[in-house]
């Protein structure tokens, strides 16, 4: 790979750099033959807010089901629905 042949120049903003970088090859900038993978253990994934209607009796059966496992009931429904995900 060609070595880099100009320096990344300074931004006053990220408004700025987002648009240098939208139209500007960074291999002119960086040598990318000598990347490293990086883990970033510490990132959790987004999340949305969603509004889910229940059947009372049945969020009540479900906070006592939490409630006997002693986790929140909302991290119970997680735990359900992504075991359910894996299962199909």
């Amino acid at each position: 790979m060609n070595k880099p042949t100009k320096v990344i120049p300074v931004f006053a903003n990220e408004a700025q750099e987002r648009a240098y970088w939208e139209s500007h090859d960074s291999t002119q900038h960086l040598d990318w033959s000598k990347a490293r993978t990086v883990i970033m253990p510490n990132l959790k994934p987004t999340t949305k807010t969603i509004s889910l209607r229940l059947p009372q009796h049945m969020l009540d059966s479900i906070k006592l089901a939490a409630n006997a496992r002693d986790v929140p009931y909302q991290s119970l429904i997680k735990v359900w629905l992504q075991e359910k995900l894996n299962n199909d």
